[in-house]
């Protein structure tokens, strides 16, 4: 292979496997740095399954209950529920645990551990939220360790109140605790500040030793005989029998009396426990299960070393537990076990060995727990989530350790501690790792529900049932334990949660809600049934086809508005063929649409189609657009007039981003765009691309395909910023509204008597939909019923607009507009009305002559068209036109006109095209609307 050829590195993602080119340079320099740099990553992620996981796990999960709470757990809630407690928590965990080796083998995990692990699979801002907590859980578990460690040692070393038998060389009270909390977490800090490695050597010889520990422990309990222990704190009381306690050695009425629970006050604490307290306490003991996984950075190979280091330390951990507590309980006094908590050293052959286990383990895991703590929020500083309000802990030394991370979490932990006692902290800091339990569940049954194709994890011992129940036992825990502290956590992380998605920055790590979301689409589109659709419940489902958005984002908005809570589709036509092209050109053009859409705040697909002509790409849309149920069944089109597009997005630059996402800035000099994000729009000058009877066609097109068709004109004039307090309309200066003004009739067919045919009915139910959008409440509907004076059916007429109105539960202002001076323009066209009397009809022209000033109004709309001056069907059109703007006062927002079909003679389109637009012009936002499907009715 020639040295110059590319290589292929095959990189595995979480989540999926992905195909990375990389072009490697010919230059010894350049394949000098490369080695060195694989010697690093290789030399700097070297821990394996033994010291990177198992022996961290062991050492968190041995540590302060075993040595020192596994009295209390036995003392307080007795044999049967102590055992009941280990049962619940190790389900919890070990539902956690299947989870956890699921995902971890689903991919290559970085640094960040179970955070890293749920950004990835729930997405940054679930991941953010739920890192939060587990980097505050690990950082208060840090000093309910460090705290556990300094009650260690005052119980061996301290002077109590009233003097006690031991070595009594340090001075106790609250002050003096903090202070060798302090001394003591300074010195995990500098273990930690070192390096994860270090830590890693240190651990294996502690292990060593609390393994020791626990093997004497275990011997003593059929060695030593029965003892009096001296409780600790007690001398100088006159009762002697509260001031020793019995270690009976097993004997079966120590046994009988330790078997149900006997909850008492805390003699640390001062309070009452109860079964929630108590598990609290010692759930503490089952948190270090994500020890292993928070070396993720660390580790060889952590899709190996996590699932086989993690399951065989929670096994070895429940055994030990379950066996401890059953050696306890037939051999210690409930007196003893109440009210020493350090009894195991008490009854030990070597009393200092038990101590030195104590210390060391729970140095173990205050260090393990201090360094999850900075590998979290190192993860957390890296992926950006709060922008640069975490980039200072970024830093790290040239080993690759976060020295950084580490000091803060070190001066965090000091924060906390403090509280003072460990039991005071203990329910918070379980608490924080069930929330944390529960979402590693859900992150693995989100990706087991989403059926991914390249969710494909080599551990396969878990279900959606495990994932389902770990979440259940979880939360039912959280509020068992304390349901105000478990209340405020979820609000604390829903907050953290909002802020993320609202000011951090937007990932390609993948989200898991598109892919449910596909998955619960897909299955209810195809529940979808268009044979059970009914009229009651059709919604408008509507295709705008937009030439150039810079000219129309008042309509693109407003449409939005009449969707209510329908389908809303984008439709574009780009001019071409495939053939000849190198690929196809709209696929560059998604994200720019897209970023439109979020620019504009609407909730709209995107179809862009490629076609020979303007006609096609719109078949083209009409046919393909939507799936089963979910189809347009209104087209939407600009009006084709001759008025002079407006850029609406001048002066702004909105660059498309490879998220959907767009970053509108003021743009100083119009020539610095870089990249226009649509073309600009057209000049005076320039000619349109399509032609009159091409346009027309489309609106035949839609019908025969059973399609309603709305024309949207002048909506370059309307403004919905002031919606609230009145419609402005520009070219007109009153202030009013809002009002929407329909009128249901063909008024270009005149003789066409009804109020109640299909596009009438149309045309009431759309306005009615715009009214209960949430924008247009205030909304007011004003219904236009055209009547003759002298005719006998006006009384008629308007009852029965005025009972189908009722019936349709639709509230609208009816206003009756006398039209006969208007309407006999037409008759004098057809020469009389045709099966009418001709007296009655010159009666009413003579009673309807107009005012010299509509005379000289209908003189104005003539001159506006001087070629068909001479036609008098114009001028019947101009009249209307000034009867609909007479009676439009206030100005209304939006009016709705009823739009007639098309000709079926293709001859006559400009003729028609003409017609509506005389019909339209001048009267602001308007919509004509011509409706070819039933859409109301009256039955429940």
């Amino acid at each position: 292979m020639s040295e110059n050829a590319p290589l292929l590195h095959y990189r595995l993602t979480s989540g999926s496997i992905g195909l990375e080119r990389k072009d490697v340079s010919t230059h010894s320099g350049d394949k000098a740095s490369k080695d060195g740099r694989r010697t690093e990553e290789k030399t700097a992620q070297k821990l394996g399954v033994v010291f990177g996981v198992v022996i961290p796990t062991l050492l968190s999960m041995f540590s302060v209950v075993v040595f020192l709470r596994i009295g209390f757990v036995v003392g307080q809630a007795g044999l049967y529920q102590s055992i009941l407690m280990f049962l619940v928590a190790y389900f919890i965990i070990t539902m956690t645990v299947l989870s956890v080796c699921a995902i971890s083998t689903n991919g290559a995990l970085d640094a960040g551990g179970a955070y890293y692990m749920i950004s990835r699979a729930l997405g940054p801002e679930f991941g953010g939220s739920i890192g939060i907590m587990f980097f505050f859980a690990n950082v208060c578990g840090s000093a309910l360790y460090v705290l556990g460690l300094v009650e260690a040692i005052m119980s061996t070393f301290g002077i109590p109140e009233e003097g006690a038998a031991g070595v009594q060389v340090l001075p106790s009270g609250y002050w003096w605790s903090l202070l060798y909390g302090t001394v003591l977490l300074f010195l995990c800090f500098i273990v930690c500040l070192v390096g994860a490695h270090i830590y890693a050597k240190a651990t294996f010889i502690i292990v060593i030793i609390v393994a020791a520990v626990l093997a004497t422990i275990f011997f003593n309990f059929f060695i030593v005989g029965p003892i009096v222990v001296i409780l600790p704190g007690s001398s100088g009381r006159n009762d002697t029998s509260l001031r020793t306690a019995n270690y009976t050695g097993f004997h079966h009425q120590t046994l009988e009396g330790n078997l149900l629970p006997n909850y008492t006050v805390d003699y640390t604490t001062g309070a009452m426990m109860s079964f929630a307290k108590v598990f609290a306490v010692m759930f503490n003991g089952c948190t270090g299960i994500m020890a292993g996984s928070n070396m993720s950075g660390d580790l060889k190979n952590p899709s190996y070393s996590i699932p086989r280091g993690t399951l065989a330390a929670v096994f070895t951990t429940f055994i030990t537990y379950n066996l401890l507590s059953l050696l306890v309980a037939g051999s210690c006094d409930r007196h003893l076990l109440q009210k020493d908590y350090s009894f195991l050293s008490d009854i030990n052959i070597w009393p200092p060995l038990v101590t030195v286990g104590v210390y060391s383990s729970t140095m173990s895991a205050a260090m393990s727990n201090l360094i999850g703590a900075s590998r979290i929020l190192y993860a957390l500083s890296k992926d950006n989530l709060f922008g640069g309000f975490l980039a200072l802990v970024r830093k790290t030394s040239p080993s690759g350790n976060p020295w950084a991370s580490v000091l803060v979490s070190w001066l965090l932990v000091q924060v906390v501690l403090f509280a003072g006692k460990l039991n005071t902290i203990a329910s918070i800091v379980t608490i924080f790792f069930l929330l944390v339990y529960a979402a590693v569940n859900l992150a693995c049954l989100a990706l087991e529900w989403a059926s991914a194709s390249n969710f494909r994890p080599s551990f396969r011992c878990f279900t959606w049932h495990t994932c389902a129940l770990g979440i259940l036992g979880s939360v039912v825990m959280m509020f068992l334990i304390n349901a105000i502290y478990a209340f405020g956590s979820i609000a604390f992380m829903l907050l953290l949660l909002m802020l993320i998605h609202y000011l951090g920055p937007i990932s390609n790590w993948g989200y898991i809600s598109q892919a449910l979301i596909f998955h619960q689409v897909r299955k209810y589109l195809l529940l979808l049934d268009v044979r059970k659709d009914h009229v009651k419940f059709w919604r408008p489902q509507l295709l705008l086809m937009v030439a150039n958005p810079r000219s129309c984002t008042g309509l693109i908005t407003f449409i939005n508005d009449l969707k209510k809570s329908g389908l809303y589709v984008l439709g574009h036509v780009k001019l071409g063929l495939l053939d000849g092209l190198p690929s196809d050109p709209l696929q560059s053009r998604y994200d720019s649409w897209l970023s439109l859409v979020d620019h504009l705040n609407i909730k709209a697909f995107v179809n862009l189609t490629l076609a020979d002509s303007f006609r096609h790409g719109v078949q083209n849309l009409l046919f393909i657009t939507g799936f089963g149920g979910m189809r347009p069944n209104t087209l939407v089109l600009g009006f084709y007039d001759d008025c002079t597009p407006e850029d609406d997005l001048q002066g702004k630059i909105i660059l498309p981003t490879g998220h959907g996402l767009d970053a509108v800035t003021p743009s100083l000099d119009p020539q610095e765009q870089r990249s226009p994000f649509f073309p600009n729009v057209r000049g005076a000058k320039e000619h349109k691309n399509l032609q009159e009877e091409e346009y027309v066609s489309v609106i035949a097109d839609a019908v025969k395909m059973g399609k309603n068709v709305t024309l949207a004109r002048y909506f370059n004039q309307f403004n919905r910023e002031v919606l609230g307090s009145g419609i402005k309309i520009r070219g007109h200066r009153s202030m009013t509204g809002p009002f929407v003004d329909v009128w249901p009739m063909n008024l270009l067919q005149p003789d066409s008597h009804g109020y109640v045919d299909i596009c009438s009915l149309f045309l009431l139910q759309l306005a009615c939909v715009l009214q209960e959008t949430r924008a247009w409440k205030q909304a007011r509907l004003r219904l236009f019923l055209c009547v003759e004076a002298g005719c006998s059916l006006k009384k008629e007429e308007e009852k029965k607009l005025r009972v189908m109105l009722k019936e349709l539960r639709i509230s609208a202002q009816v206003q009756m507009v006398a039209w006969d001076h208007v309407v006999a323009l037409h008759w004098q066209r057809r020469g009389g009305r045709v099966g009418g009397n001709l007296e009655e009809s010159a009666q009413n022209e003579e009673r309807s002559e107009s005012t010299e000033e509509e005379e000289a109004k209908k003189e104005d709309c003539i001159q506006t068209f001087p070629n068909n001056a001479a036609q008098l069907t114009d001028e019947y059109i101009c009249a209307v036109n000034n009867l609909i703007r007479r009676h439009g006062a206030p100005v209304p927002a939006v009016r709705f006109l009823y739009l007639p079909r098309p000709p079926a003679d293709t001859s006559r389109y400009c003729a028609y095209l003409h017609q509506v637009d005389m019909l339209s012009r001048d009267l602001g936002p308007t919509l004509l609307i011509q409706g070819v499907t039933p859409v109301v009715t009256t039955d429940l």
